[in-house]
């Protein structure tokens, strides 16, 4: 699910898990990000929390990430947040 995130959209920890059958299971998804996203090519950038935010920290991925993004025409409100309403990726097989 992560690979058909389009340029320019994001997609939510949670969202992915849906995606892949386990709603529950974001921290999952964090998981797989961490260990496979050099492997299987993943554009682990375009996965934001459920706020919109980057949950990297400063100096351990978080400036890369927003680079990334910014890259792709991603803007960030003044809190630091991606509008979801805009930038939200949806899914043909998203749950409704």
């Amino acid at each position: 699910m992560i690979k058909k995130i389009p340029k320019g959209k994001v997609a939510t920890y949670g969202q992915i898990a849906a995606l892949a059958g386990s709603p529950r299971a974001a921290r999952m998804v964090t998981r797989v990000l961490n260990t496979a996203w050099q492997k299987e090519n993943l554009p682990w950038h375009r996965v934001v929390n459920s706020k919109g935010g980057i949950s990297l920290k400063p100096g351990h991925g978080y400036e890369l990430q927003k680079k990334l993004l910014k890259k792709e025409g991603i803007t960030f409100k003044e809190d630091d947040c991606i509008d979801l309403s805009r930038f939200l990726w949806v899914s043909a097989e998203s749950p409704n």
